[in-house]
């Protein structure tokens, strides 16, 4: 089939080998784009013989994926983050629908599991349609910021079978990956002037909690479903908080 597979990788020692051989499921033809990783997984990449590139650091992925796509040498590329496995049956249904296609990307739906145990069905996480599948001819580029959508010429379609996402694997890595990725929200807000105060810290966390647990049924998930409203209410008044202390050391400088 003439597509590949662009995986993007830091660090992901423990999950790359799973992964890759999920895309073996569509292609052989698989680029991993690597990220200054200092653990071992530069090693089980070239040990599985898949080509990998290097590429600077970053606290987000988007321009690791533009240079991915760039390198991947198919006419269809699909998106896969290391910790994110393709299944027989999406394999299946990408094989069959590129090959009279009438849309020049496709969203698909992602099952997102809470800690390898709990596929999260309500707060919002579910379908999580991605835009991941992408004729490479229709794609203009991606935004170099933080869970920005690329940018493709064209229409797009819809895939039935999901993609599975192992995400927040522990409290301790979810608490540093908000500290990094709300410090970037935060930089945006205030590049666009943006305010923050008493009362929007806790009309943010209260409006993402009741979006969370309340309006799409969080609860539903038992207790991971109740971590999960929780903490995305303390990550949306986190990145208020972060704005706000860089407009006051704005206002102590001057």
């Amino acid at each position: 089939m003439n597509v590949s597979v662009v995986i993007h990788t830091q660090n992901e020692e423990k999950n790359i080998e799973g992964c890759i051989e999920s895309a073996w499921l569509l292609t052989d033809k698989i680029v991993a784009i690597d990220m200054e990783s200092n653990d071992h997984t530069i090693e089980i990449v070239k040990t599985l013989e898949v080509p990998v590139f290097n590429f600077p650091k970053s606290n987000y992925v988007e321009p690791a994926r533009e240079f991915g796509i760039k390198k991947s040498g198919a006419d269809w590329v699909f998106i896969l983050d290391a910790d994110e496995r393709i299944t027989k049956e999406l394999a299946d249904e990408i094989k069959f629908i590129i090959r009279n296609s009438q849309f020049s990307h496709y969203k698909i739906p992602r099952q997102n599991i809470f800690a390898g145990i709990k596929w999260l069905k309500h707060g919002g996480w579910w379908p999580d349609y991605q835009i991941r599948l992408i004729n490479k001819k229709y794609f203009v580029g991606w935004p170099k910021r933080i869970h920005s959508t690329p940018q493709i010429k064209g229409d797009f379609g819809y895939l039935d079978n999901p993609l599975i996402h192992y995400f927040h694997g522990d409290l301790n890595n979810m608490v540093k990956k908000t500290v990094i990725f709300e410090d970037i929200e935060s930089d945006l807000l205030f590049k666009a002037k943006k305010t923050s105060g008493t009362g929007i810290f806790f009309r943010k966390y209260l409006a993402e909690f009741y979006r969370r647990f309340i309006k799409n049924l969080g609860f539903l998930d038992g207790p991971f479903g109740i971590i999960e409203s929780i903490y995305q209410a303390f990550s949306k008044t986190i990145t208020y908080l972060f704005l706000y202390e860089k407009q006051n050391k704005k206002g102590r400088s001057l």
